[in-house]
């Protein structure tokens, strides 16, 4: 490795700070003293060029640099447990199930590689997931880990904010083709619209630029799922994960005018840190979904 190279507890410690918001955070996480948290910073800060936090009255503030960093050094970090587990030998005792509880279109369309890939690295480790939009109760074990489109609230959770899903209004290039690309919110009502078909689903959705009722829409559906396929089929105009769209070829409309953004969080219940396996899993899914919001 070259001489100029940052060290992996430069990132080690980057990415304890980034996680907790403070130096002091980072230093308990990682049983190093704070000034030493401090000098890795200001030691990568130099190596790489450019600043990585800001200081707020919040703690420290990431930089887009150090946003863009995150995912990266989550893989440097998942793999650095990968030789410490290997070499120890504790890659042998890697058995059991961790079960995780995901919305339907995370868990059927964004979910699986991941899973695969975790599987691939610990074969030991079964993984049960549970498809539901509703919010599972992590206290009574109803999962292990969950993903979540709203900020949890609960002091017994431990959760960690991923990134942005941007959803954004798409359609096939080939219902374009035959129907054309409309140009405006106006002309986006001459097309056949794609969306809920319960009033209630209709009403959780984000105020828009755009009168939304059920009778605008004209494929309804109140599962994601459902929507999604419609809209890869070519039914007409929906709305959709825009890192979704892109990995399957879709064409995006109207720009950032119609749209809007959903939180992504990692949680898990404080007792199931105990757990190795689901503290593994936890990792790993964090950094395959940073990466995909990023």
């Amino acid at each position: 490795m070259d001489a100029s190279e940052p060290s992996w507890e430069l990132y080690r410690s980057f990415l304890a700070v980034y996680r907790e918001g403070s130096l002091s955070g980072a230093a308990r996480a990682i049983r190093l003293t704070q000034p030493t948290i401090g000098r890795h910073v200001d030691a990568l800060e130099a190596a790489l060029g450019t600043p990585l936090f800001t200081r707020s009255q919040n703690g420290l503030r990431p930089t887009p640099i150090a946003s863009a960093l995150v995912p990266h050094v989550e893989v440097m970090a998942s793999a650095a447990g990968a030789l410490r587990r290997a070499a120890s030998g504790e890659a042998l005792g890697e058995r059991g199930a961790v079960r995780v509880t995901a919305p339907e279109i995370m868990g059927v369309e964004v979910l699986p590689p991941a899973f695969a890939s975790f599987r691939a690295a610990h074969p030991g480790i079964d993984v049960e997931l549970v498809l539901s939009n509703r919010t599972a109760d992590l206290a009574r074990r109803e999962a292990d880990i969950a993903v979540r489109m709203v900020k949890p609230t609960q002091a017994t959770l431990v959760a960690r904010k991923l990134g942005t899903a941007r959803i954004r209004p798409h359609a096939h290039p080939r219902y374009l083709q035959v129907h054309g690309t409309p140009g405006s919110v106006d002309a986006l009502r001459s097309h056949p619209i794609i969306g809920f078909d319960s009033a209630a689903s209709v009403r959780s959705l984000p105020k828009m630029p755009l009168e939304v009722t059920r009778d605008l829409f004209s494929f309804r559906c109140d599962s994601d799922v459902g929507q999604y396929a419609a809209l890869k089929a070519g039914f007409g105009v929906g709305f959709c994960q825009v890192g979704l769209a892109r990995r399957d070829g879709l064409t995006p409309l109207l720009g950032d005018e119609l749209g809007f953004d959903i939180g992504v969080w990692l949680v898990m219940h404080k007792d199931t840190k105990a757990s190795r396996r689901a503290r593994m899993l936890f990792e790993h899914l964090a950094a395959q979904l940073r990466a995909y919001l990023t």
